[in-house]
């Protein structure tokens, strides 16, 4: 669903749609516009194609893809570009905003020094090996006996 569409929905809709509140979703679109400007100002930037997705929409791919985690290849159909552009736009998004510093979490040594205390709940998903029938030399023995008449 394309932002045009998107901006429509009401606070609540947004929110359970993109994770997100459209106040912070502004504040996240202003940041990644401000970084579109500033690519396009330097000496390296030659020009070149206009990206497939606006910079709305390429917020809109990310958070859906974080929020739902549904594949590239879905994503892109729905927005009816390439696999390699939702790539693009995720990782352009992703580094943009990591690297501005207002959406990232706080650090290790910072949750230390806090007087909060947090409940943790750990979950073993390690792999166990499969447990499988072992072979028996008996059953292969005949079989090859069979193949010789």
């Amino acid at each position: 669903m394309r932002y045009d569409k998107v901006k429509a929905l009401g606070s609540e809709e947004f929110k359970r749609l993109t994770g997100v509140k459209p106040d912070t979703f502004e504040k996240m679109l202003e940041i990644l516009n401000k970084e579109q400007s500033l690519k396009k100002q330097t000496p390296k930037w030659k020009g070149g194609r206009k990206p497939a997705l606006s910079t709305p929409d390429m917020l809109l791919v990310s958070l859906e893809y974080m929020r739902e985690y549904r594949t590239m290849f879905h994503i892109s159909q729905s927005y009816g570009v390439g696999e390699s552009s939702c790539w693009r736009a995720l990782h352009f998004v992703e580094n943009t905003l990591i690297k501005e510093g207002t959406f990232s979490l706080p650090g290790r040594k910072e949750l230390l020094k806090s007087d909060v205390q947090y409940e943790v709940v750990i979950v073993d998903a390690t792999e166990r090996p499969i447990e499988r029938p072992k072979k028996n030399s008996n059953i292969s023995i005949l079989e090859r006996k069979r193949s010789t008449h």
